[in-house]
């Protein structure tokens, strides 16, 4: 699933096309996704201009004078920047046609995306109010996350992950940034001090910096705007990287199953 990195690489990608142009037309050829996508989109958005782009955890907000469109990629959900003559392939099932004869396409083999038209406050949508704060954002800190953790059993990485307690830390970056704070996965949240807090923060901000530079991680599904696809995956130290020692101590790397979900780690760096 696109994460952070991935969701702030394509908005990055699309902005410049998007903004200060209006839409001449919306195509939509499979209204079947994560929630319907609403029949209404075209006649609203049609004649709009993009005012901004911005995200939101793992949403992307394309702001016009009128309302927003909240998009979520899903599992397997990509965004690309094509002429608008190119023919639509298999799962291409939305078109934004812009005034720059620039076409904004919605791809989603899965359908667990979605794109929805929000007339209010976005940022009071019931998919947006609950999310914690932005990883990257200088509030967020290791003081933050002592606090939000106290009394708290959960193991440290299924913490991290909780989106109502921070946005935008997945699987890969969660791993990622608990290696280099030398924290293990399965501490319990509760029993961590804040001086560990604050090198976690530290950690995860310079991780999810990293991954936005390289342009993503290399996810099976996720390709950037321009059809490319991220390459911090070829710097990760410890994600899916089994077959070779630790970078730090030289031992073997240790798989788990998390909170459902698949952890790598160092036994003896990670305490």
């Amino acid at each position: 699933m696109p994460e952070l990195p991935e969701v702030e690489t394509v908005r990055c990608g699309i902005e410049p096309h998007l903004v200060g142009h209006y839409v001449r037309t919306v195509i939509i050829r499979e209204p079947r996704l994560r929630w319907p996508v609403p029949l209404s989109l075209s006649q609203k958005l049609t004649g709009q201009s993009f005012l901004t782009v911005q995200r939101r955890g793992k949403y992307l907000l394309l702001n016009c004078p009128q309302g927003t469109v909240l998009l979520h990629l899903g599992m397997s959900g990509s965004l690309r920047l094509v002429p608008d003559n190119v023919p639509p392939g298999k799962h291409d099932h939305l078109d934004i046609v812009l005034s720059n004869d620039c076409c904004l396409r919605f791809n989603d083999p899965r359908r667990f995306g979605s794109v929805l038209w929000i007339q209010e406050n976005p940022l009071s949508h019931p998919l947006l109010k609950p999310l914690g704060p932005e990883p990257l954002d200088p509030l967020f800190d290791g003081s933050y996350l002592f606090k939000r953790s106290r009394h708290r059993r959960a193991p440290i990485k299924v913490f991290i992950m909780n989106h109502r307690v921070v946005v935008g830390i997945g699987n890969i970056y969660a791993s990622e940034a608990l290696f280099q704070a030398g924290i293990h996965p399965r501490r319990a949240a509760g029993r961590i001090s804040l001086g560990r807090y604050q090198r976690l923060v530290e950690a995860i901000k310079t991780v999810l910096y990293q991954a936005i530079q390289a342009g993503g991680t290399t996810l099976r599904d996720f390709v950037t705007s321009d059809g490319k696809p991220g390459y911090f995956s070829h710097q990760l130290q410890i994600y899916g990287r089994t077959a070779h020692p630790c970078p730090t101590c030289g031992n073997p790397i240790r798989v788990d199953r998390i909170g459902q979900r698949t952890s790598y780690y160092c036994a003896q760096c990670q305490h």
